[in-house]
């Protein structure tokens, strides 16, 4: 059952929103596009900051706005964390934790959650240093757990990196991706960056020019072939394996796929945890037979879905894994050349032959859904 249905429908100024969706009870949604596409607007809406007459929303049933009935964003409960974390310069970190969650009647005295978080979003040792002392990735994570501290139903987040450098990302990214596992919250989540989409997100809104373009699970997305993450030059897949058992003499991961199987290098963790994995389109190439030794391991059968133009010299080749193209999709970037000498054709049985694979962070996704928390996660 969907938690958050939302239309709206109208002008805001110059800009017309045209957006109508429904997102599920858990996981990160990422609304996705170009600049200028919609997506801070719409958050803004959806957190009664930016109001669309006629607009339609509802959370687990309770409706936010409807008609003239509209819920102001102070009585909505919802956490918003925006580009710049906001955060009282004047007080330390653990008095703006509990600052927050006294305005929303959060009980802070011996509170468990906030112990809890503090640990998660490794913050715990940073609780009486001043703000100023703090770097930009510590900012931001106190930032974001003083809006969970706040027990949001849900949780935005707009840009939370675009205003940190590289080592700042790299380094909120994990707690991020902790955090992804463990929230029993929707999570809204709007970037322009897709490396970040393919580590946090469960699903895409992909906006263009205030419309909704597509909705769809984050694997599927990438991959369909009328929109423009297939036809990329940097096509990418990602794929969710589950891990079958350790190879400790040669030091390999075997993960079960849909479809077939992949050997990782390094150890994953227990058999029977699921992870993220990240497949660039030109470390797949195609074979016709497998009468030949390689030294890549990973050459799975599949079946040639759709050949795709893209705007570099290469095709990408959509397939499908398994004998009969029953699993996972997959992108592989093949030269013009090939194709043509190969005579690669829709329905055409090949083996995809993966050069490389790249482990998506160290989280453990949620696929199935393992134990998650609402915040705060005790009180």
């Amino acid at each position: 059952m969907s938690t958050l249905n939302a239309r709206f429908q109208g002008k805001i100024g110059d800009f017309r929103l045209n957006v109508e969706f429904a997102i599920p009870a858990q996981g990160v949604t990422a609304l996705f596009g170009p600049s200028g596409c919609g997506k801070t607007t719409l958050l803004r809406c959806i957190a009664g900051l930016t109001r669309l007459p006629g607009a339609e929303l509802s959370m687990n049933g309770d409706s936010w706005q409807q008609g003239r009935h509209f819920v102001p964003t102070h009585k909505r409960p919802i956490g918003y964390v925006f580009q710049e974390p906001g955060l009282f310069a004047h007080l330390n970190v653990m008095k703006n934790l509990t600052y927050g969650m006294r305005r929303a009647g959060v009980k802070t005295e011996n509170s468990k959650a906030l112990g809890e978080l503090t640990e998660l979003m490794g913050i715990a040792q940073l609780l009486q240093r001043q703000v100023h002392a703090l770097s930009g990735g510590e900012r931001q994570r106190v930032a974001i757990a003083r809006a969970l501290l706040m027990r949001p139903k849900l949780l935005l987040m707009d840009e939370p990196l675009s205003a940190l450098d590289q080592d700042n990302k790299n380094e909120i990214l994990p707690y991020l991706e902790q955090l992804h596992a463990q929230l029993e919250i929707p999570v809204l989540y709007v970037t322009h960056d897709r490396r970040e989409v393919e580590r946090l997100a469960d699903q895409i809104l992909l906006l263009r020019g205030g419309e909704l373009l597509a909705q769809g699970e984050i694997g599927e997305m990438l991959t369909r072939p009328d929109l423009p993450f297939a036809s990329a030059r940097d096509a990418v897949t990602v794929l969710d394996g589950r891990v079958l058992h350790f190879d400790v003499r040669y030091g390999l991961s075997t993960l079960q796929l849909d479809g077939g199987t992949l050997e990782v290098p390094d150890t994953l963790g227990p058999t029977g945890v699921y992870k993220r994995l990240r497949i660039a389109a030109t470390d797949v190439s195609l074979a016709q037979s497998l009468d030949h030794a390689s030294t890549i391991l990973n050459r799975l059968p599949a079946v040639i879905w759709k050949i795709l133009p893209t705007d570099g010299p290469s095709l990408n080749v959509l397939l499908r894994v398994g004998n009969m193209g029953e699993g996972s999709a997959l992108l592989a970037s093949v030269t013009r050349k090939s194709v043509e000498s190969m005579n690669l054709q829709p329905g055409q049985s090949v083996y995809a032959q993966i050069k490389g694979a790249s482990l998506l962070g160290s989280h453990t996704t949620p696929h199935p859904r393992q134990h998650r928390m609402t915040p705060p996660i005790n009180s």
